[in-house]
């Protein structure tokens, strides 16, 4: 499945003499968008091989959404476990979770720090039975892959951007350019860590780094899922110029970077710059 690409008028980057794209990966599936299609795509061989997938999130987390979507879609059942302690009722993210099937089980904040620890992982087996590991975000190298593809279907823009939040989309992104073309990621976390995490990714899927790109650090607007007056005034201002509502996690924050970028003058003029609204 491909996503199409729109050109954005935005005075912003064009007296800056930048043309400015969407790639609107946001409607390739109405249950698993974007990236998170991507992401699951290369998963789903060895998820219905084992017949269920455990994988983390927190309580608002899309992947778990998706993967719990992926599970009632393709047949396979779905544990999701949880970041924190359980609250009711259950928010709409894992209320959806739930109808679709999803197994719900929580861990505490210092349990989850460590939840790829072997020993945490023995434990969620002993309870659970056997199930297939997907990692946070669904970030491992298969998702790297899909999201690979992504890169192979944007060619003739300079610069390609996404959002970043456990760096899986940026590591594909990036290997599936052009040589001639570079990735920008905005980091929605505080840390600046993603841009070892992005390479990590990159070296267990291929051997090495691909490509390239970097981590754009300066837009996280105080961390992941944090919101300010200035971000939401910004989400508002972009929807009633083009029609198209961001969400305040990852792309409104990517958005406002890349704007912010063209009128710094970091592009150069001429420059064909495309942004991944991811989902």
């Amino acid at each position: 499945m491909t996503s199409p690409v729109v050109e954005l008028a935005d005075d912003r980057a064009a007296r800056r003499g930048v043309r400015l794209f969407l790639k609107r990966d946001d409607l390739v599936h109405p249950e698993l968008p974007g990236n998170k299609w991507r992401k699951l795509k290369h998963n789903l061989g060895p998820a219905r091989e084992h017949g269920t997938v455990l994988t983390f999130g927190g309580a608002y987390s899309n992947h778990i959404r998706a993967t719990a979507a992926a599970g009632r879609i393709f047949g396979f059942a779905t544990i999701g476990v949880i970041r924190g302690e359980e609250h009711l009722p259950l928010n709409d993210t894992l209320a959806y979770a739930e109808r679709m099937g999803m197994r719900l089980t929580y861990l505490d904040r210092a349990a989850y720090r460590r939840k790829h620890e072997p020993d945490v992982v023995a434990a969620l087996r002993e309870r659970w039975g056997p199930f297939y590991l997907l990692p946070e975000g669904g970030s491992n190298a298969a998702a790297v892959r899909g999201c690979a593809e992504l890169g192979a279907e944007v060619p003739g823009y300079d610069v390609v951007c996404c959002p970043c939040g456990t760096g899986g989309t940026l590591a594909g992104l990036a290997a599936g350019l052009a040589p001639d073309q570079r990735a920008l990621g905005f980091s929605v976390l505080k840390g600046g860590f993603l841009h070892a995490e992005v390479e990590r990714l990159q070296c267990e899927t291929y051997g090495g780094r691909r490509g390239a790109w970097r981590v754009e650090d300066g837009f996280h607007f105080g961390g992941y899922a944090r919101r300010t007056r200035e971000l939401d005034a910004f989400i508002a201002d972009f929807a009633e110029r083009h029609g198209v509502v961001l969400d305040r996690v990852y792309t409104a924050k990517m958005m406002s970077g890349v704007l912010a970028l063209a009128e710094r003058g970091a592009f150069p003029v001429g420059a064909r710059v495309l942004a991944v609204i991811t989902g």
